[in-house]
């Protein structure tokens, strides 16, 4: 009986370490703030445009993806090239953090192994990083959008929701992928083909209209209605509640898996470094 207290004691404590960890984590925000834009900078230095590279090769990507599949799926280019921007450009975001939270500890090896911060800082960091580089990129979804003469309206304000839904799943995805990839290498390759896979099976390229009869693909695909939560109020369209439910099941559950894996993991971290 004693035994199964100490046990259960030491569980508790482990659950509370972590979650303080994710509080002293968020409150080194000048930290990780500087770290995530030196990030970005630190992928273009010495070019002349800087991070911008990033949002023009965005756009050179697009407009010929979109000028290509419009042919090739028989769609009116005015409706199907801003469907196709707001898509790829939040697909880029998911899989962003998805694989840089794979190697979020691995990368971060040397600060972890000679500074003490929390642990979670790190995933902070990356996920800062990405919402920097989906701000430079949301420049081509509102050239887009101008362009095409796309309508916003007060429906437009879910997008918000739907991006703070994102980062809050994106934290506890890429803590666990994170403490998973260091101490299981092989997972990395593995992840990384998963989201290569996934990114056909999700309506980014194509419309979900062109299968009425396998709804399926999208009600049990989780990264559609991430996408879909962000691009139908930019696209005023009213976004569905069975997505928001799913989401938020998602969150819930994602939270709760994450957190005892992550209380009994995080120990050992530095070893497996």
């Amino acid at each position: 009986m004693r035994e199964i207290t100490e046990a259960s004691n030491k569980r508790s404590s482990n659950i509370k370490y972590i979650l303080d960890d994710l509080v002293a984590g968020f409150l080194f925000y000048e930290l990780w703030i500087r770290l995530g834009w030196k990030d970005v900078l630190y992928r273009y230095q010495r070019s002349l445009l800087g991070p911008l590279w990033i949002t023009i090769s965005m756009g050179v990507l697009i407009g010929a993806l979109g000028i290509l599949y419009a042919s090739l799926f028989k769609i009116n280019l005015q409706t199907y090239l801003p469907f196709l921007t707001v898509g790829f450009v939040i697909w880029q975001t998911v899989s962003g953090i998805l694989l840089d939270g794979c190697n979020s500890f691995i990368s971060a090896e040397g600060i972890i192994k000679q500074i003490k911060l929390p642990l979670s800082t790190h995933i902070y960091r990356l996920l800062w990083k990405n919402l920097l580089t989906l701000g430079h990129n949301s420049i081509v979804v509102v050239i887009v959008m101008l362009y095409f003469e796309v309508s916003v309206g007060l429906h437009t304000l879910f997008l918000f929701f739907g991006i703070l839904l994102l980062i809050i799943n994106g934290l506890w995805c890429a803590l666990l992928l994170g403490l998973l990839c260091a101490r299981y290498r092989d997972l990395n390759p593995t992840v990384s083909s998963l989201i290569q896979l996934s990114f056909f099976v999700t309506p980014i390229i194509w419309d979900p209209s062109l299968l009425p009869d396998r709804k399926f693909i999208l009600l049990y695909n989780p990264f559609y209605h991430f996408i879909e939560s962000i691009r139908a109020p930019i696209l005023g369209i009213e976004v569905n509640l069975e997505t928001w439910l799913i989401l938020i099941s998602i969150t819930l559950v994602g939270w709760c898996i994450t957190i005892p894996i992550a209380a009994k993991m995080h120990r050992k971290l530095v070893y497996w470094l």
